[in-house]
């Protein structure tokens, strides 16, 4: 019988976040078949997707005078500008054609609002507003949750942080996430952060579900 505690998620295996994606982080042949191997022995398996609207503040097409990875300020929020990606309805936005879908139980949509970004699965970026994760996990009584997807120093690092201070048990399963590494260090960066706040930083053979 699988452990009804815990559950996988899947952080952003998007086509633009992945080889030949508008905002790729790098290749994920590596990460995606222990994904796949691993979704099949939790009881819930939950995929965030970043799904944009046209226009979206994180776009540098949508500041005039800035560009891509310009950092401003919107409405007291550090905004890195980003190429268009993960647009609502594009193939950009839809997951992975490698990732097993079948295991996923919900997905949970982050970023969609036009004027707020989100790195975060559990916030959006004014680490107030919720995305629903939080809510959907607490009413199926799970207190263990365990990360993968990309990328290891952007969104996984968020979403470990807020899993960690919202106060669920969170585990990092280094082998089956995947970084930007850019400026280069800020993987072992991210590790060193979310290792200080509590997580826990495992490989997937060490899975004792």
């Amino acid at each position: 019988m699988k452990n009804t505690n815990n559950a996988l998620i899947i952080i952003d295996l998007q086509n633009d976040f992945c080889e030949g994606g508008s905002l790729e982080v790098g290749p994920t042949t590596g990460i995606l078949p222990i994904i796949n191997k691993i979704s099949k022995i939790f009881d819930k398996v939950v995929a965030t997707q970043d799904w944009h609207p046209l226009g979206h503040v994180s776009f540098a097409t949508s500041h005039a005078g800035y560009s891509t990875f310009d950092v401003i300020d919107v409405d007291g929020v550090e905004q890195t500008l980003w190429p268009e990606h993960c647009v609502q309805g594009t193939e950009g936005a839809a997951f992975h054609d490698k990732l097993d879908l079948d295991p996923v139980d919900t997905i949970i949509r982050k970023g969609t609002e036009r004027d707020m970004d989100s790195y975060s699965g559990f916030l959006e970026n004014d680490n107030e507003t919720e995305t629903g994760l939080k809510g959907y996990l607490r009413s199926l009584g799970i207190n263990k949750i365990y990360l993968t997807g990309l990328a290891t120093d952007v969104c996984v690092l968020n979403t470990a942080l807020d899993g960690v201070k919202m106060g669920f048990e969170t585990y990092l399963l280094e082998d089956a996430t995947l970084g930007v590494d850019e400026p280069a260090g800020s993987v072992k960066d991210a590790l060193d952060e979310m290792e200080a706040a509590g997580v826990n930083i495992i490989k997937s053979q060490q899975l004792n579900l």
